[in-house]
């Protein structure tokens, strides 16, 4: 693929990740407290803590740490998971009255799904930019990591890359702690209700 055409499809990735995973769920979970609509509330709560995933992600890349690779691609496949596994918040949800809320959630949830789904897709032929320090170095790897390094530029100027993997490395411990934790202890004896604690 043209280096050209590459650079501007992950920009492209990224810019649609801060609409779609960012601002767009900031903007329904206000309007979802505003109406009352609790179990809206309750399935953004859960999407932000799988989300969270994609920010530790970013951190990692900013070092350009090979594992960051992976917690993209992850971050993708857990995302939908998160937003589709809790059959009562579903029924919930679409036992609501209709109204612009409702609409403009379940577009979202639709609309995230597939974003996830392609951009996991489209990023398995990177999976190999994790494990290989020669491809690594390519202008094919190096393409994602210009967006979490401008990134850096604004919001961390006056940090060492290092540094901010570090965090990125702690978040992940405390992503991958909690996570385990929910699915080998609560998930098993709580059902679908283990969210709620």
């Amino acid at each position: 693929m043209d280096e050209t055409l590459l650079q501007q499809l992950a920009w492209m990735d990224y810019r649609l990740a801060v609409i779609f995973t960012v601002m767009v769920p900031i903007a329904l979970l206000i309007w979802s407290f505003v109406a009352k609509v609790e179990s809206m509330q309750r399935l953004l709560g859960i999407y932000w803590k799988v989300a969270s995933l994609l920010m530790v992600t970013v951190y990692l890349l900013i070092p350009s740490w090979s594992v960051g690779y992976l917690t993209g691609l992850l971050s993708r496949i857990l995302i939908p998971i998160g937003l589709w596994f809790w059959i009562d918040l579903n029924e919930e949800i679409r036992d609501q009255p209709g109204s612009r809320l409702k609409l403009a959630f379940t577009a979202w949830r639709w609309a995230v799904t597939v974003y996830c789904a392609l951009g996991a897709i489209a990023n398995l032929p990177f999976v190999g930019c994790a494990f290989s320090a020669a491809m690594r170095q390519g202008a094919y790897c190096q393409v994602w990591l210009e967006a979490p390094s401008r990134y850096q530029q604004i919001l961390h100027a006056n940090s060492a890359p290092g540094f901010l993997g570090f965090l990125g490395i702690v978040g992940l411990v405390i992503y991958v702690v909690y996570l385990l934790t929910f699915l080998l202890f609560r998930l098993g004896r709580q059902g679908r209700i283990a969210i709620e604690e």
